[in-house]
């Protein structure tokens, strides 16, 4: 089992530690992020590689408006991994869909509004789908919802299964992330600019094997064309807000999932010029408002 990061040394400084606890749920600790107060429960979820961080400047916003929790989704940052690895079947979209479903439970918590960043947004669409939770709107920040198109979508996820069964290859992986030259890479490669420390913190994690084996699993084990088959099912109002300038996710898949919610005729797509896939670390007070504006229409 590749090393994981240590909450004791590696959480010293995480942003909104005094917030922090962790939970046993679902075979897995996690570790939450929980603000309580009299008031609609909003969710945020983290996308495949983030963790709990890419929401460090929306939390101080929001939390004031609303009861706010965070998480750091399995074998992600410092919630543990699942037995069996990055192969479990917790690490599924569906299996990711009830190990949250279970850890609302535990929270006691029954979300208001769930918003999702990329593949944060399938699990939180799944988790509607399955009738795990039943909240009254989503919000997708630059939803991983469509399958991948061509070449990529026929080698992407068999590439993914064999990189994490090969030994080390998380290990190999996170020393060569922890060169700031490719660490740079893959951020220009989101078509977002962080400040200082949301990269100092993303070299963090994908500097540790532990993190990067739990980033591959998830990978590995996405079916992204059973989504796609049962969103137009999806009854639960939903959201899309897209970056222009996102390069992981194409812009245009956007409308590509509001012309499949035929049963949602007023869902809008949002574009927003000059911001990428991490929109909501580049602009947390566009969020923040957008956010706000759901919860008083909901």
């Amino acid at each position: 089992m590749s090393a994981r990061l240590r909450w004791e040394t590696d959480g010293a400084n995480w942003p909104h530690r005094a917030a922090s606890r962790f939970v046993s749920s679902a075979g897995l600790l996690w570790h939450v992020q929980h603000w309580r107060r009299p008031a609609p429960v909003v969710v945020l979820i983290h996308g495949t590689g983030a963790s709990s961080h890419s929401w460090r400047d929306l939390v101080p916003l929001l939390e004031p408006h609303c009861e706010l929790v965070v998480m750091d989704l399995p074998g992600h940052a410092f919630t543990g991994m699942p037995v069996g690895g990055p192969s479990s079947s917790v690490m599924s979209l569906p299996g990711m869909a009830r190990a949250l479903a279970s850890l609302f439970e535990s929270l006691a918590i029954s979300p208001t509004l769930v918003v999702g960043h990329s593949a944060g947004a399938a699990i939180a669409v799944r988790m509607c789908l399955d009738q795990l939770i039943q909240p009254r709107s989503l919000l997708s920040i630059n939803g991983a919802l469509t399958p991948l198109e061509g070449l990529s979508g026929r080698i992407f996820s068999p590439l993914a299964k064999v990189l994490t069964l090969a030994p080390l290859v998380p290990e190999l992986f996170a020393w060569r992330a922890a060169g700031p030259a490719v660490l740079d890479r893959l951020l220009d490669g989101t078509g977002s600019t962080l400040n200082p420390e949301g990269v100092a913190l993303y070299r963090q994690l994908v500097s540790n094997p532990g993190h990067a084996a739990g980033a591959l699993g998830m990978m590995a084990n996405w079916d992204l064309p059973s989504l796609w088959r049962d969103l137009p099912h999806l009854r639960t109002p939903l959201d899309l807000v897209v970056g222009a300038n996102d390069l992981i996710v194409p812009p245009g898949n956007g409308s590509r999932v509001a012309a499949a919610l035929t049963a949602q005729p007023r869902l809008a797509v949002q574009t927003l010029p000059g911001l990428g896939h991490l929109a909501h670390e580049e602009a947390p007070a566009l969020f923040t408002a957008r956010i706000v504006s759901t919860l008083r229409q909901s």
